[in-house]
């Protein structure tokens, strides 16, 4: 009998016969994909090129019954699983060389209810599916910066973007969630249904089921805002005048600022070309009128290298930063959380920024507060919300000859702003998820034993274990 080895649970190979993959491939209304499938080479890629992960099988689902038919297969034979939505994660989770992959990724509809100011999307879909969907109304949902990241890791792990300080972050605007347990079952949470779950959902990561549903609550935006990107030179003075209106900002200034190091490139002046930077980059989450007024002094703090600010639509906003991300450079980002944004802590930024090895990494700063602050340890599991500023340290570059100087490079940033760092990670920025138990402690702080309770309720044998993991036997 003809047989194929998938990884199990116990860190070894199991022998599945082909005859039960076919039969499996029989009852999906979705694709089984295996390597010598003509789609397994695309199927199988990640966004992230650090990773070139080959999967035994891969059940690419087109509905939840295919979910539930594949959850229920893995789980009958101990097979090590990894769920794959938008395949953006920076740790590479969303596959295992030879696993067993459900893949969400053509589950991308998205329904909007205008007048209950809801909206319900699929695990699979795109920040820029459900952009194009609810700007039809007027109406958003806070997510992240960049409109071909999905909205499944996105939410399950928090979620920052443009709005956050006017209406938090992406799991904060949860209403309900559907998802398929370890045992194969649908179950849907909410505040009134499996509470506890639905408290664990926003903001603990994939530890507790196949999401198959999101529904979020929708708030007036759009179609037209006011989007501000400045470049300005790396100069402390303009990091300092950044600082003074971070600390006084209204709650529709949702501000993304990063330093980094001018291209050559011919959207710049030669004489730029490789120069250290500082961007100002900014939506309001208002009128456009409102906006204009409000972010007109982000536009006046020194002579730009390229001002390129104007009231735009709130979709482009959304794809303003596509172009840096593309699928198959190679990433690995880490965060720290900054009790304090000083002179010092100034220096060091731009110390750290002249010493990367690649052109196009940054180091994001962004504004906290605001919305993000009115959520509590009952309404969600992420913390620390009360810290000022998050920054993100990204390492992005092409050639894998490069790996080792810019990994290092990361490392050194989060050492280099340790002494300004308050607790906490965001986990959507989780390095390669080194000392990975630690990690998740260290993100969710006091909640974590909280979350470990959940994770025993509903999958206490830690099927699912390829995220940001939650050991069931954690204490």
């Amino acid at each position: 009998m003809e047989t194929i080895s998938i990884a199990n649970l116990r860190g070894s190979q199991s022998a599945i016969s082909i005859t039960e993959l076919d039969t499996l491939s029989s009852r999906l209304r979705g694709t089984l994909i295996r390597a010598e499938d003509t789609t397994f080479d695309e199927a199988r890629r990640l966004w992230n090129g650090m990773f070139d992960k080959r999967p035994a099988v891969i059940v690419r689902c087109t509905g939840v019954a295919d979910v539930i038919d594949a959850v229920r297969f893995a789980r009958e034979r101990n097979l090590l699983v990894a769920i794959r939505g938008g395949a953006h994660n920076v740790a590479g989770l969303a596959s295992y060389d030879g696993g067993f992959v459900i893949d969400l990724s053509q589950m991308r509809a998205v329904h909007v209810d205008p007048n209950s100011r809801t909206v319900r999307v699929e695990a699979g879909a795109q920040l820029g599916d459900i952009d194009q969907e609810t700007q039809a109304f007027g109406l958003v949902v806070p997510t992240g910066v960049v409109s071909e990241t999905g909205i499944a890791g996105l939410t399950l792990n928090g979620g920052v973007g443009w709005l956050r300080r006017k209406w938090g972050m992406t799991c904060d605007n949860l209403v309900s969630v559907e998802l398929v347990t370890a045992e194969g079952q649908w179950i849907k949470a909410s505040k009134t249904e499996h509470s506890d779950l639905f408290w664990a959902l926003r903001g603990g990561g994939g530890n507790f089921g196949v999401v198959t549903n999101f529904e979020f609550e929708l708030q007036p935006l759009g179609p037209e805002v006011m989007f501000c990107f400045v470049m300005y030179p790396d100069h402390k003075d303009i990091l300092q005048q950044f600082s003074q209106f971070a600390q006084n900002e209204p709650e529709e200034v949702g501000m993304l600022s990063f330093t980094g190091t001018v291209p050559a490139d011919e959207s710049f002046p030669e004489v730029w070309w490789h120069k250290p930077f500082f961007v100002v980059a900014a939506c309001y989450a208002g009128s456009a009128e409102d906006g204009e007024r409000v972010l007109q002094p982000l536009r006046e703090w020194g002579t730009p290298i390229i001002d390129l600010s104007d009231r735009m639509p709130y979709t482009e906003v959304q794809k303003f930063l596509d172009a840096d991300y593309p699928k198959g450079r190679h990433y690995y980002w880490k965060s720290v959380y900054l009790k304090e944004f000083t002179d010092e802590t100034i220096d060091t930024l731009l110390t750290l920024n002249r010493q990367a090895p690649s052109h196009h990494s940054t180091i994001d700063i962004w504004t906290m507060g605001g919305a993000m602050n009115r959520v509590s340890s009952d309404e969600s599991p992420l913390s620390p919300r009360e810290t000022p500023f998050m920054i993100g340290i990204e390492a992005n570059w092409d050639e894998a000859k490069e790996n080792d100087h810019n990994i290092a490079w990361v490392r050194d940033c989060v050492e280099g702003l340790a002494p300004f760092s308050a607790p906490g990670i965001y986990l959507n920025f989780p390095g390669f998820m080194e000392d990975a138990n630690q990690l998740v402690k260290t993100a969710y702080g006091n909640n974590f034993q909280r979350l470990v309770k959940v994770k025993q309720q509903y999958d206490p044998d830690n099927f699912f274990r390829l995220n940001q993991n939650i050991n069931p036997q954690a204490v």
